[in-house]
């Protein structure tokens, strides 16, 4: 069975519409305040292209502010309201108006491109999360669209070969108010859905992110026909935070690689 939580929210105008929800719903309501797989530090790499960026967001923070809020400490370095887990976000470049803006999203990349870039990343950084949107720019460029899911799983196989210890959230592209892209859009996302069984099967720890759902940006959260607003990014860090739930109630989540000079708390 897929882990998958793009089905499983509460919906945005709730009072903890930045908590996400479990895949159970036993104890949602101390998901928000209590720090995933026993407190431990996330070091997470968000990798992919201009969505992962922030592109379009107001801030230039994208998602990556809502999420590291509902993880981190209240009182930690960057701020957040979250559940206790030191977070430091990894990347090599820096994006955005939050502290701990580390970025791996590289505007108008296709998954061979971004994979590149995460071979010379995921070495450095040895991330124990890696949040992955990619796939994007090869349906806008109508770019080998039928080995999407082949060239995603080569670049996975990688990212565990360079940091065994990361559990990986793949996401479903978003939605695409530009109608032959949706339709490649589609095409992807169902091999994406299938790549996360096969990995699943095999015990890789992976988690899919549904985003191309009722729960991820719809049309009015858009931006333009590719990136989404402030609100379709909030609802974006709402479905990786239930994912990165999933992966904690699957044990999934343990201490990164020690990493000369690189802390916990990547805000302080």
């Amino acid at each position: 069975m897929i882990f998958s939580i793009g089905s499983l929210f509460l919906a945005l105008s709730s009072p903890m519409a930045h908590q996400g929800v479990a895949v159970s719903h036993a104890g949602l309501g101390l998901r928000a305040t209590a720090p995933l797989g026993n407190g431990v530090p996330l070091r997470i790499m968000p990798l992919g292209a201009s969505i992962t960026y922030g592109q379009a967001s107001t801030d230039g923070n994208g998602y990556r502010a809502d999420l590291r809020a509902q993880l981190a400490p209240p009182t930690g370095g960057g701020g957040g309201g979250g559940g206790g887990n030191p977070v430091n976000m990894v990347g090599s470049v820096q994006h955005g108006t939050m502290k701990d803006n580390d970025v791996e999203g590289w505007p108008g990349y296709r998954i061979e491109q971004v994979h590149a870039k995460a071979n010379l990343s995921v070495p450095r950084f040895k991330p124990n999360v890696v949040l992955v949107n990619a796939g994007t720019n090869d349906a806008l460029q109508a770019s080998n669209i039928t080995t999407a899911g082949q060239r995603l799983e080569r670049m996975l196989a990688d990212v565990w070969a360079m940091s065994p210890r990361a559990a990986v959230v793949l996401s479903t592209l978003l939605i695409n108010k530009n109608v032959a892209v949706e339709g490649r859009v589609v095409t992807i996302n169902g091999q994406i859905r299938a790549l996360v069984t096969k990995l699943q099967r095999a015990g890789r720890k992976v988690v899919l992110a549904e985003m191309h759902a009722g729960d991820g940006p719809q049309a009015g959260d858009m931006f333009d026909d590719t990136h989404p607003n402030d609100v379709g990014y909030r609802k974006m860090a709402n479905i990786w935070f239930a994912a990165l739930v999933t992966a904690s109630d699957s044990g999934w989540l343990v201490a990164p690689e020690f990493v000369a000079g690189l802390p916990d708390d990547g805000g302080a």
